[in-house]
């Protein structure tokens, strides 16, 4: 506050040698969101639009950014960067429609402001968690070396969202990678109402780069001629030599976080002092002074400008409601996938678990060549546990990818994959760990096809389980986590021939996957398995046994437990489902089963309260209620964290109670 000058500032343009021509397009540029902007915040005071997060005094950075850019590299903004829909040429009407929740918006409605991305613009909309924007840039980054198409991608995020570990998981993946991207930064005083000295401790932003040995630079975000010209200039040269560049832009918001929470918490000198930096007023008076325009040339680009606007409101604000369809809405949480049938060969061969998921993963490998595989330790080593053991001189590096520790970042990475046209298969090295990157599966991967029509094309390889005494940090068998979540599809093998057969077609699928692979059978399971390429459908359980006294539901380990118990007694007459997949859910065999049996039972090894067996369980009761003979029974692990020691691990998982438990079913 003590170093802010009372007189009017005074920015440094230096037109360089461009033309006039740029310099009024830069101009407009600028001066189009604002008179957007303006017209918003009445409309706003007249209840016809919800919400606005403004970027008054801050045009000239995504305007400058955007223009260095070329229209086919992708740009990630974030809600105050409405300057880089309008410097793309977005139909102002399709903004004004989406802004409204209607059709001829990008989200059919379903989701509100600039949260979307479209294709056809290369602009990928932001997420309310901010940090894993930095992390999809990534991804697109990675595709673009891939494709070695000397394109560049720019992102962007607040001094906020530079807090969030996605940000310096982002910045250290790109670094490690030589990713091309910039990384720009829009310090402009305040998250929401915290101010920067709250926010980090450093002296500018910029410096975070060091550490993480990325190019940095500071730029006056409120200069047109500077922003425009710096990233042009570095992104000339990131075109030509690949690496990251981190830039944080000196500005200011001049109004509230979003316009509800006002800026009261701002000191008054601060805001008077910023208002004499506004981009556009003194680009504007530099552009006269200079004789590039008048004032008369102005007054009349504005007002049509101003026309322009009223004309596409009036046509958005003429446009009917979204039609409520409820089929459409289901219809579109996934990405339409015609799984077509390839049938296995003759030829056999006896594997184990581990096996047939290796073997699958590298014919998928093989047949699709923009396949891009990631995890800790998998190239050279092959994984903690051997799966990708030779894939590194089969594929190339550029293919099979050691990352960092950094899971939230690598699943932002894979959809960033993704948008540019890959497939990506991650391996967490455990299914524990999963947890570091559940943001981005949950609320991005899953969401990311209902909210604007782009699919996922993202792999999650899971290795799970207890029965190793790895203990409570390695031992979780956690796809109850996934399967409540709309968008996800969640596979858990138990046979040799089903894991390869199913991670064809995961891999297929354009819609995120969460493929579960248990430890303990990794090495204990064998079966004989289709050489070369083949495909298993989803939504299709697999009926191990017949019988008419009692269902039995299963997967996972949990289908070998059952196989001992009924081995040990060979007079129990039981349908014996393995489920294979739990979303989709074949229920079809399910009630099959149960309509002629009678009984269900539900087998699984995560603990009880939650589980995929409760919603089993449920649907039975709602679907066969009157075909019932007893209660279904659900068996699962005790409801603790999963015990080391070997005694107790034992006493822990279900397998124990699960005799007793079906045979009390069977008095019933």
């Amino acid at each position: 506050m003590e170093n802010i000058s009372k007189e009017k500032s005074q920015f440094d343009f230096d037109r360089k040698t461009y033309s006039n021509d740029l310099l009024i397009s830069l101009y407009q540029k600028m001066l189009t969101p604002r008179l957007i902007e303006e017209k918003m915040l009445v409309l706003l005071r007249q209840g016809k639009i919800s919400k606005w997060f403004s970027g008054i005094g801050q045009e000239a950075i995504s305007v400058g950014v955007t223009s260095a850019l070329n229209d086919d590299e992708y740009i990630l903004p974030m809600h105050r960067n409405l300057g880089v829909f309008t410097t793309r040429k977005v139909p102002l009407y399709r903004l004004f429609s989406q802004w409204q929740g209607k059709a001829n918006g990008f989200t059919n409605g379903r989701d509100r402001s600039f949260h979307f991305g479209t294709q056809e613009y290369k602009i990928i909309g932001m997420i309310s968690h901010l940090g894993p924007q930095m992390g999809v840039a990534c991804g697109i980054a990675l595709g673009n070396l891939l494709h070695k198409n000397n394109k560049i991608t720019a992102v962007f995020t607040g001094e906020g969202g530079t807090s969030e570990g996605d940000f310096h998981e982002a910045l250290n993946v790109a670094s490690v990678w030589s990713l091309p991207v910039l990384f720009c930064i829009e310090n402009n005083g305040y998250g929401l109402s915290t101010p920067t000295k709250e926010q980090y401790n450093c002296k500018n932003l910029a410096d975070r780069g060091i550490g993480y040995g990325i190019e940095s630079h500071i730029i006056d975000g409120n200069n047109i001629l500077e922003v425009y010209h710096a990233v042009n200039q570095l992104a000339d040269s990131v075109r030509r030599n690949p690496r990251p560049v981190l830039i944080e832009f000196k500005t200011f918001r001049m109004r509230g976080h979003e316009e509800a929470s006002g800026t009261k918490y701002v000191p008054e000198e601060l805001i008077t002092h910023w208002a004499t930096k506004d981009p556009i007023e003194n680009f504007k008076t530099y552009l006269i002074n200079q004789e590039v325009i008048s004032e008369d040339i102005d007054e009349e680009k504005k007002s049509v400008l101003k026309s322009e606007i009223d004309t596409h409101w009036n046509k958005a604000n003429e446009e009917s409601l979204v039609d409520v369809d409820l089929q459409k809405e289901l219809d579109d949480v996934y990405k339409d996938f015609d799984y077509k049938k390839i049938k296995s060969s003759a030829a056999i061969k006896e594997l184990r678990l581990v096996d047939a998921i290796s073997d699958g993963l590298n014919e998928a490998m093989k047949k699709y060549d923009n396949l891009v595989i990631m995890g800790q330790d998998i190239a050279e080593y092959g994984g903690v546990f051997k799966i990708t053991e030779g894939f590194v001189e089969a594929f190339g590096k550029d293919r099979v990818r050691n990352t960092p520790i950094c899971e939230s970042a690598i699943v932002s990475t894979g959809y960033g994959l993704s948008i540019n046209g890959f497939k990506a298969v991650i391996e967490m090295q455990f299914s524990d760990f999963v947890s570091s990157g559940f943001n981005p599966i949950v609320n991005l991967l899953a969401k990311s096809n209902y909210r604007w029509g782009q699919s996922s094309d993202v792999v999650i390889r899971m290795p799970c389980g207890a029965g190793v005494g790895a203990g409570p940090f390695h031992s979780q068998t956690n796809e109850a986590w996934f399967t409540k979540t709309p968008g996800l599809k969640v596979v858990y093998p138990a046979f040799p021939y089903d894991a390869k057969g199913l991670l064809a077609t995961a891999i297929e699928d354009p819609n995120p996957v969460l493929f579960f692979e248990h430890k303990a059978l990794y090495r204990s399971i064998r079966q004989e398995v289709p050489e070369g390429y083949y495909n298993l459908p989803f939504g299709k359980a697999s009926l191990l046994k017949e019988g008419n006294d009692v269902t039995i539901i299963s997967y996972g380990a949990g289908v070998h437990w059952v196989l001992e118990v009924l081995d040990r007694n060979p007079g129990v007459s039981a349908d014996f489902i393995d489920l294979r997949t739990l979303q989709p859910l074949d229920t079809d065999t399910l009630y099959t089963s149960v309509k002629k049996t009678g009984k269900a039972i539900v087998l699984q090894e995560d603990t009880l309260f939650g589980g995929i067996a409760s919603d089993i369980s449920a649907l039975l009761m709602e679907n066969c209620f009157t075909f019932l003979d007893a209660p279904v029974k659900r068996v699962a692990s005790q409801d603790t964290p999963i015990p080391f020691e070997p005694n107790l691990e034992n006493q822990f998982l279900a397998k124990n109670r699960f005799e007793e438990e079906l045979f009390d079913l069977l008095k019933f």
